[in-house]
């Protein structure tokens, strides 16, 4: 048998002979090199071309060094294979070297460098050999050139800036040493023009290092790049890389004739860059930057402490006072009331029409000849009669020597508000003609009197319903959201591995699996689980895996194009990227507070009034209901809470964040407006909040489906056009209509006896202005919506319920002057000071330092430095400004009629 075998033995080493001789090369040539010298030799398949060289390396100096290849050959052969071979390191790569794009480009390269990593050395000084291995399986000569040499400035300085060039086959990476006392610094790079698209990755200093478009994403951190990248960093490599294409960075796929399997030569693709490492900010900026906030925004507190010092101190003052007159010396009659003065008539709620038939409880001031009376017009009707505030009647009739007594005794003046019942519907069983709401509330001109019938008791439940109702939302809000960026940032241990199918082709899948820490992800030698692929070990951070595990964290992928920061002024803490974001919301938390301390302290003081019987508390000024502060202060500190989390990493998917309580804050700013003087019908804490929910599922659909949808536009606008209708309908008529089958028929009907039967104004002016010109402002909003289609739906939407409040406050101010009454002191200042402040607020949030309106890379070339603190940028200055400008705004709002307080209801309009 061993005999017999023979023969077939040595047939098979004959043949594995010949297959070596056909596949391996017959000839080696090895010769020592010397740096920036360049050879120029040939290469086929049967020789290997080896190149010594030997440099020392000192323990306390970096040197980098540079390999550069062209091949001068083109063809399309085999290509040639350079390999780096090192102490601790192999680097390989082959020209011309191709690199993958999008829909399956190759871009070829017949020019590569690349830079070598230098492992570092215990020793003070050591020699260390590299080889360079050149090989081919090209059977015919191929010529190339070669070049080692060393790279003066391989390690960057702090403050001093350093300019190169790159390109995608000649990616450039730097070294930075930290000197002493630094511990952190920002790298900052520049480059004048914006394309071709790059990228700056930040990489430990450990070989190897990852510099090709295809891998430079496998490790440390990296953003996209036109003109402008900042990273903060503690010790690192900068790696600068041009990418093949540009459509990372926003621009357009480049048109080549597309050969399937067929590399594109692009040419001279360039980029020229500079890079400038700098100090970061030390832990007294910190310091001093959480000092200021904080100062700011306790000095509110200190003012509202004083400010509450003085009233008390004033009221005391004018109680003495009061005290010292309320005896009179004739008859030691009390004080009265306005409306107990000679020539004034009791209010007859029940009266209704225009003033020129004398009717309605406009009688008594017509024809009031009491010393306190002045004339002035509203709505072009004649001269009417109103009556002084009571402060300045009170000084009038002391210094003529008289007192008058009431009409009637406190004890039996009828009251406008039963205490019987807390029912809110009981009102609506009364048969009497004074209670029915069809004739109140449709008289010409209303009085708040007239809207303000109902059991306080049953209102002040119904407006408290808004306080529990938003912390209610704000608790299952809030909770999910914080829980979110508290384990989106608090993870670094998470990692992710991929699994790519065995078989190639268009079929390719991956699929991505989490473990805990301390299990093993070994490389598998074998079909793994992902539908019999093959496990390729632990890639955490691989290109093009953004969504990993579900854990898109700046911390754990190294991703910096995953958050919009401005990165020019970002300043990290813990895993905080952007600290100095965060921390400037803390104005909205502080201010928030201080408004419910406030409203706390009104309630307090105006049910200590009603426990005392005062009549001003009871039957003058606007009725005091708190439900809707209490609601507003709870929105602006909620604001300022998912403010917060959304800039921990600001970007498209959680900008909802930022703006939910921002509709919020405006819807609830309106209905406390049109609440004011409209108590009885102002809408429920239920219908208002779903009104709400409706407006922020529309801002999701529109997140989602909004961009370039024009469907989804026209859909939007339509209902947008009908609300509108909806609601001015509801606001003219007080709510006295009804949407059923006959409403076009009442539509024609009015239409054919106020418009062409008779032409007739509308019988309610002042409201049929505002509407017109909310309308006018709503349709064009819809107009532009709809042709425009703006990418950011959801700050358009916010823009709509912005322009609507603007209005409504605005028309309210003026009706206020118009109807004759007064704006105080406080709320003056009030107002004046928050419209400055708006405006700076406002010119700050345009700098626009930010945009996820585009991709990463071009929203970093809106980026700027601190302004404030060395700390702080201009969006950090937007949220100090505007959240004291909410807070002046809710001011405003609680302050505006304090005027009113000594006026009787029946003597205030409604508009």
């Amino acid at each position: 048998m061993f005999a017999l075998g023979l023969p077939f033995l040595a047939l098979l080493v004959a043949s594995v002979e010949s297959h070596l001789g056909v596949l391996g090369p017959k000839n080696i040539s090895q010769k020592d090199a010397e740096f920036e010298h360049t050879y120029v030799d040939e290469v086929n398949s049967e020789l290997v071309n080896i190149y010594t060289f030997n440099h020392t390396v000192t323990r306390n100096r970096t040197e980098g060094v540079r390999v550069s290849v062209n091949v001068l050959n083109k063809q399309k052969g085999a290509p040639l294979l350079f390999v780096v071979r090192q102490k601790e390191a192999v680097v390989s790569f082959q020209v011309p070297l191709i690199l993958r794009g999008l829909f399956q480009r190759k871009y070829l390269y017949q020019k590569v460098e690349r830079t070598l990593c230098q492992p570092p050395t215990k020793n003070e000084s050591e020699v260390q050999f590299f080889y360079v291995d050149v090989s081919t399986l090209s059977l015919i000569n191929t010529t190339y050139q070669l070049q080692v040499s060393r790279m003066d400035d391989f390690v960057l300085r702090t403050g001093e800036q350093f300019s190169f060039n790159t390109t995608a086959a000649q990616p450039q990476y730097f070294k930075y040493e930290f000197p002493e006392g630094v511990d952190s610094v920002i790298v900052k790079v520049t480059s004048k023009k914006a394309f071709p698209c790059s990228v700056i990755s930040i990489q430990d200093v450990l070989c190897p290092v990852y510099d090709l478009d295809n891998n430079v994403a496998f490790i440390g951190m990296y953003q996209t790049m036109t003109k402008k990248a900042a990273i903060t960093v503690q010790s690192f490599y900068v790696v600068v890389v041009v990418k093949t294409e540009d459509q990372a960075c926003g621009g357009s796929l480049p048109f080549y004739p597309f050969v399937e399997d067929e590399p594109v030569d692009q040419g001279h693709r360039q980029k020229t860059l500079s890079v400038l490492v700098s100090q970061a900010v030390t832990s007294e900026a910190y310091v001093a930057g959480m000092l200021f906030c904080l100062g700011v925004f306790l000095s509110f507190y200190l003012l509202t402490i004083l400010l509450a010092c003085w009233e008390n101190w004033r009221q005391r003052k004018k109680s003495l006072l009061v005290a010292t007159d309320r005896a009179c010396p004739e008859n030691g009659h009390s004080r009265v009331l306005a409306n107990s003065f000679p020539g004034s008539s009791p209010y007859e709620g029940y009266n209704y029409g225009s003033f020129e038939n004398g009717s309605g409880s406009t009688d008594g001031l017509a024809d009031g000849t009491g010393p306190g009376d002045m004339s002035y017009s509203y709505q072009g009707q004649d001269q009417f009669k109103r009556r002084l505030p009571f402060g300045q009647m009170r000084q009038l009739y002391i210094a003529m020597g008289r007192c008058e007594r009431s009409l009637d005794p406190v004890g039996t003046r009828p009251r406008l508000d039963s205490m019987s019942s807390v029912e809110e519907d009981d009102y609506d069983t009364l048969t009497d003609i004074d209670s029915d709401k069809n004739v109140i509330r449709t008289k010409q001109y209303l009085y708040v009197a007239d809207l303000a019938r109902k059991d306080k008791r049953v209102l002040r439940k119904k407006y408290q319903i808004y306080f529990w109702n938003i912390a209610t939302i704000a608790v299952f809000y809030a909770l999910p959201v914080v829980q979110l960026v508290i384990t989106y940032q608090t993870e670094p241990q998470s990692r992710c591995r991929l699994r790519v199918s065995a078989t190639p082709g268009p079929a390719w899948r991956m699929c991505c699996t989490c473990w805990s820490p301390g299990t093993s992800c070994a490389l598998c030698s074998g079909p793994g689980q992902c539908g019999g692929g093959w496990d390729l070990g632990p890639l955490s951070r691989a290109a093009g895996l953004s969504g990993c595990c579900l854990l898109q964290v700046v911390n754990v992928t190294g991703n910096q194009d995953i958050c919009y920061y401005n990165f020019l002024c970002a300043h990290p803490l813990g895993n905080l990227s952007a600290f100095n974001n965060i921390l400037s919301n803390l104005g909205y938390i502080l201010l928030g507070l201080l408004f419910l301390l406030i409203i706390l302290q009104r309630e307090i003081n105006h049910n200590r009034a009603l426990l005392r019987n005062d009549l001003y508390a009871l039957e003058c000024g606007i009725p005091k209901h708190f439900g809707l502060f209490y609601a507003m202060g709870t929105a602006l500190m909620m604001e300022g809470l998912l403010s917060a989390c959304y800039h921990v990493c600001p970007n498209y998917t959680n900008f909802q964040f930022d703006t939910s309580f921002m509709y919020m804050i405006a819807g609830l700013c309106m209905l406390k407006l049109y609440q004011k003087r409209h108590p009885d019908i102002n809408a429920s804490a239920y219908s208002a909040y779903a009104c709400l929910a409706i407006v922020i599922f529309f801002s999701v659909l529109g997140v989602v489906f909004g961009k370039g949808n024009t469907a989804f536009w026209v859909v939007f606008s339509v209902i947008h056009i009908i609300a509108t209708l909806l609601l001015s309908t509801q606001l003219y008529y007080m709510g006295r209509w009804k949407l059923d089958s006959g409403i076009f028929r009442r539509i024609l009907h009015v239409l054919y006896t106020d418009c062409i039967r008779q032409c007739s104004g509308p019988l309610y002016v002042d409201r049929m202005v505002l509407l017109v010109m909310g309308n006018i402002i709503n349709w064009s909003l819809a107009a532009y919506g709809l042709l425009m289609r703006p990418n950011d739906f959801a700050s358009y939407l916010l823009a709509i319920g912005i322009c609507n409040l603007l209005l409504y406050f605005a028309f309210y101010i003026i009706m206020k002057l118009r109807s004759g009454e007064r704006i105080k002191l406080i709320p003056l200042l009030c107002i004046v000071c928050t419209s400055v402040v708006w405006g700076f607020a406002l010119f700050f949030f345009f700098q626009g330092l930010s945009t996820w309106q585009k991709t990463p890379a071009e929203s970093r070339e809106h980026n700027r430095g601190c302004i404030l603190l060395g700390f702080f940028d201009d969006h950090d200055i937007w949220h100090f400004l505007s959240s004291i400008a909410m807070f002046g705004s809710f001011l405003v709002l609680l302050t505006l009629d304090d005027d009113l307080d000594t006026v009787q209801r029946d003597k205030i309009y409604v508009f």
